[in-house]
């Protein structure tokens, strides 16, 4: 009796050195406690990330002297001071699940907490395309096959609409809608569950109209996956579609490293250099800082003179 007595007092107390068990027990509660998709996805990528690096160093303290080696880790690779900063702040968090949990002790926690950022020196201005690159790059897919006229729609809302990745593919038919006889994306629901309202120029729906007509869509997700053999299949697509379409035909017209956020980057640069306000930017992107605007300036967002209707990426006709 006696032993079984300390063995329970024992397993009460927390560990230094957790296993993966442990630490998939504290990732699961991580990503349980976020609500946005965007969120959800680079904290699974930076604690996997985190969780190959530990488990390759057998009986590795999980510790603020560890959590600074792990720093110096992400640092040799030379990466961005904002990545390594988000890969950190990811681990204070499963440092904090698993203190919760009772696996970590909270001076332990406490220590990881510690362990300071790097500083940023200036902020990268990111990657996009100029207005000739926008438009060979929404051309490029095949008009004539059904997956052709579904990645111009595809690209289309990407780089007028500048919508996010999972905004793609969560779209659905009833989205669309008129709005002071313009077509809008309405009642969008974004990153951090906003919801806002997207202008689509005239030219964006013909190509959506193109696809939907010849998919034969009328309720349900926007876009489907296509097979191989042309034929419409499942309920929607995934974020990685999305990704992969930028991908394919940014290879196509000579582009590297584009990924979809540089789609919507290029939307806002557009925008602007065709003369849009940097309010009614906002308004199409549905920054954060849009919603504190309109609440002390009472502004509203334009609808029938859309600030994305003309941005040097239309067709030539």
């Amino acid at each position: 009796m006696k032993r079984k007595s300390q063995s329970k007092g024992e397993r009460s107390i927390p560990k230094s050195v957790l296993r993966l068990p442990d630490l998939e027990h504290a990732k699961f509660a991580v990503i349980n406690s976020l609500s946005s998709p965007d969120a959800q996805r680079g904290y699974r990528h930076a604690i996997d990330e985190l969780v190959d690096w530990y488990c390759s160093e057998p009986r590795l303290s999980f510790s603020k002297t560890v959590v600074v080696r792990y720093r110096m880790h992400l640092e040799s690779r030379h990466l961005a001071p904002g990545t390594i900063n988000l890969r950190l702040g990811a681990v204070r968090r499963l440092a904090y699940e698993a203190a919760d949990s009772g696996l970590l002790s909270a001076d332990l926690a406490a220590g990881i907490r510690r362990v300071k950022g790097l500083k940023k020196l200036g902020v990268r201005s990111g990657n996009w395309l100029t207005a000739e690159q926008a438009q060979t790059l929404w051309q490029a897919p095949d008009a004539q096959q059904l997956k052709g006229k579904r990645d111009r729609a595809l690209l289309a809302l990407l780089l007028a609409c500048g919508l996010r990745r999972h905004e793609v593919a969560e779209l659905r038919f009833d989205h669309l809608q008129q709005r002071e006889a313009h077509w809008a994306i309405v009642d969008l629901i974004g990153k951090g569950g906003h919801v806002r309202t997207i202008p689509v120029p005239g030219w964006v729906h013909a190509e959506l109209s193109a696809w939907m007509s010849a998919a034969s869509i009328q309720s349900g997700k926007l876009f489907r996956c296509v097979s191989t053999a042309g034929k419409i299949w499942g309920e929607g697509v995934s974020q990685k579609v999305v990704w992969h379409v930028v991908k394919e035909f940014a290879k196509t017209i000579g582009v590297s490293k584009l990924a979809p956020h540089d789609l919507r980057r290029t939307c806002a640069r557009l925008c602007r250099a065709a003369g849009g306000e940097l309010e009614q930017i906002q308004f199409l992107l549905g920054h954060v800082s849009v919603q504190t605007a309109e609440r002390y300036l009472g502004c509203t967002q334009r609808i029938a003179a859309a600030v994305n209707d003309r941005i040097g990426i239309e067709p030539t006709r």
